[in-house]
């Protein structure tokens, strides 16, 4: 009931929002476990190419994790290119303060930055591929994981 909650009330919050420049898709994971061997996708088409953008890895996870953070692989294939494999490190807590995500009951959300800055995207489709490299696997205490694009703002 509490995850049905929590779901109602970010849902609501989007909703209510006006008009963004956002892309924003994450997958669920329903064993609350993210299989090394899961590679989830998402598919983002730029249209505005004078604009820039900011891309975020969105994770979503219980306090339970076992972790302070969460290592991935992100494969981005631009328009017309091959793919490109980032291997990023999120931190997702520390000593001092905790889970630095925002949370709500005993689940934290994180949307973490990968672009130190606004980045210039070429017209067509983009596939952003996401592959968890812990040292658990499955990856237990996962609830989502997606992407985020937001265009900057003038």
């Amino acid at each position: 009931m509490k995850k049905f909650l929590v779901t109602a009330v970010v849902v609501c919050m989007i909703a209510g929002c006006g008009t963004m420049d956002v892309f924003e898709r994450t997958v669920f994971f329903p064993k609350h476990e993210w299989p090394g061997s899961e590679k989830p996708s998402f598919y983002f088409q730029v249209e505005d190419t004078a604009a820039r953008y900011h891309i975020f890895v969105v994770f979503r996870h219980e306090d339970a994790y076992h972790f302070n953070n969460l290592w991935l692989n992100i494969i981005t294939r631009a328009p017309g290119d091959t793919a490109v494999t980032q291997q990023v490190d999120i931190k997702l807590a520390d000593n001092t303060r905790g889970w630095l995500g925002t949370g709500m009951d005993d689940v934290y959300d994180h949307r973490t930055r990968i672009t130190q800055s606004p980045v210039k995207l070429r017209k067509g489709a983009y596939t952003f591929t996401l592959q968890q490299t812990m040292r658990e696997d499955p990856l237990q205490s996962v609830l989502n994981a997606g992407i985020r694009v937001e265009k900057v703002q003038p």
